[in-house]
């Protein structure tokens, strides 16, 4: 297995957490709360995210130097689920988290 960084490390726990969390509050808040949590912009968003987020890391689990494609990516489309979940409110969770997630893949793009 290859040496991975800390930094490394804790952006792929980063975007998994973020994986969980958006697939989590779309699946198990959004779906029954209904309204503007099912509008399909803000849930397209959330499964973007999510999807985004488990691509992310699983360049960075394989080794591949255009992990900091993907990881750019995330956090452009992290920081767009997060104003969108602030938007729409009740959300606290993921806008935390995805912001969180944004942040530690704009570092792994750098």
């Amino acid at each position: 297995m290859h040496q991975m960084s800390s930094e490394m490390q804790s952006c792929i726990d980063e975007c998994l957490r973020c994986y969980q969390t958006c697939l989590g509050m779309a699946s198990n808040h959004c779906l029954p709360a209904g309204g503007k949590h099912v509008e399909p912009g803000h849930f397209r968003l959330m499964m973007a995210c999510a999807e985004m987020c488990r691509t992310s890391a699983h360049f960075m689990l394989i080794g591949t130097p255009e992990h900091k494609h993907t990881c750019r990516a995330c956090a452009e489309v992290c920081e767009a689920c997060a104003r969108s979940c602030e938007q729409v409110g009740d959300m606290d969770d993921c806008v935390r988290q995805c912001r969180a997630c944004a942040e530690s893949c704009r570092k792994m793009a750098a």
